[in-house]
């Protein structure tokens, strides 16, 4: 495994990792058209090609074989919902599930919080769905504690979201 930054021609694998992670994730018990319709509206190789273009967006890809199983991405000037917080998100951390319990994934937010550090943001934050309590589990281990919650929306849904931000003295 080699951790890089994203490059133009990385797109489409962008888009077909977060497509595997977010359905695989969040989608429990089939696929509607409605969520389907936001997944090919959001998560496109056109919306990756702009994120790896924003100065504002930094995104890190784990490499191996024959190519990305995984990213983590921090945006800069996003403020989060609650108070103790940095402006600074790790917007995403996907990794296809396959490869989760190899140390990917940590390594992936370890560099995405040195790029955290780097901005000067010493304690970033991120939304997770409330649902997903391996991901709740993981963070906690990393040093993330639950200040809050949000609601991601999709037209007439909303999910409920925890925001959790890093502390760096707990680890």
């Amino acid at each position: 495994m080699s951790l890089r930054p994203a490059r133009a021609e990385d797109a489409s694998s962008l888009a077909a990792i977060a497509i595997e992670v977010w359905v695989g994730t969040y989608l429990r018990d089939g696929v509607s058209g409605f969520f389907a319709d936001y997944v090919f509206e959001h998560l496109t190789p056109d919306a990756f090609g702009a994120l790896i273009a924003d100065p504002k967006d930094h995104i890190v890809v784990s490499e191996r074989g024959q190519g990305i199983d995984g990213f983590i991405r921090i945006s800069e000037d996003k403020p989060a919902e609650v108070r103790g917080c940095s402006d600074v998100e790790i917007a995403t951390l996907y990794l296809q599930p396959r490869h989760h319990g190899q140390g990917i994934g940590q390594a992936l937010l370890q560099c995405g919080l040195e790029i955290c550090t780097d901005l000067g943001a010493t304690n970033p934050w991120l939304m997770v769905n409330a649902e997903n309590t391996g991901a709740r589990a993981f963070y906690a281990r990393q040093g993330f504690d639950e200040i809050g919650h949000t609601f991601f929306r999709i037209q007439d849904g909303a999910y409920r979201n925890e925001i959790l931000a890093y502390r760096p003295d707990k680890k």
